[in-house]
């Protein structure tokens, strides 16, 4: 069974909507595209190019297509990009010029995928579709890096809808523009109790 990973840049306030540049994701009358820029810096760029090795990835259909427009030149940034299968959640594409794409119309053939033998699964960006794979449950690890910024309206990562479920904290790093990076795997159900019993 493969591990489906979430890698995402947020906001304090939850916000995921645009981070890589002004003119990424302006759906919604977002107007704040590329504010991670002023919080990248040495410790940053080195936690980012660790997370750019060789996977699979599972991108909604608006992730792929900026995806499929940039990547493709620009390899030498993420090496295996282009090698590595993308799986696309869509109900309106079937097809790619880009090598190694794969397409995926429900939910039941995202549990498949994750069954299935191969490498683990990253997801980035993707806003909708991690919607779904947190309602279904289907999410094993959060990669996510807290951005010392509230952005107000925007794609969250997190909405109404998510399994109830508990995340361990296996490593984090503060870099020095106060950018929180944390990793969590799954780890089980959400338990409660009752306080003074």
């Amino acid at each position: 069974m493969r591990k489906i990973t979430v890698f995402s840049m947020i906001s304090l306030d939850g916000v995921m909507q645009a981070p890589g540049g002004p003119e990424e994701d302006r759906s919604g009358g977002f107007d704040y595209g590329g504010w991670v820029a002023p919080y990248s810096g040495e410790d940053y760029n080195k936690v980012v190019q660790q997370e750019l090795q060789p996977a699979d990835y599972l991108l909604g259909r608006k992730t792929f297509e900026i995806w499929e427009n940039y990547w493709p030149d620009h390899a030498e940034f993420w090496p295996g990009i282009n090698e590595g299968n993308k799986y696309v959640f869509t109900q309106t594409r079937d097809s790619s010029a880009w090598k190694n794409s794969f397409f995926i119309k429900t939910v039941d053939q995202l549990r498949e995928l994750k069954r299935s033998e191969g490498k683990d699964i990253q997801v980035w960006g993707s806003s909708e579709l991690i919607q779904l794979l947190l309602q279904h449950n289907l999410v094993d690890e959060l990669r996510l890096k807290v951005h010392p910024l509230t952005l107000g309206n925007g794609k969250k990562l997190f909405q109404d809808g998510a399994m109830p479920a508990a995340f361990a904290l296996l490593d984090s790093t503060v870099t020095n523009k106060g950018v929180i990076i944390a990793h969590y795997k799954r780890a089980g159900e959400v338990v409660t109790g009752t306080a003074g019993v």
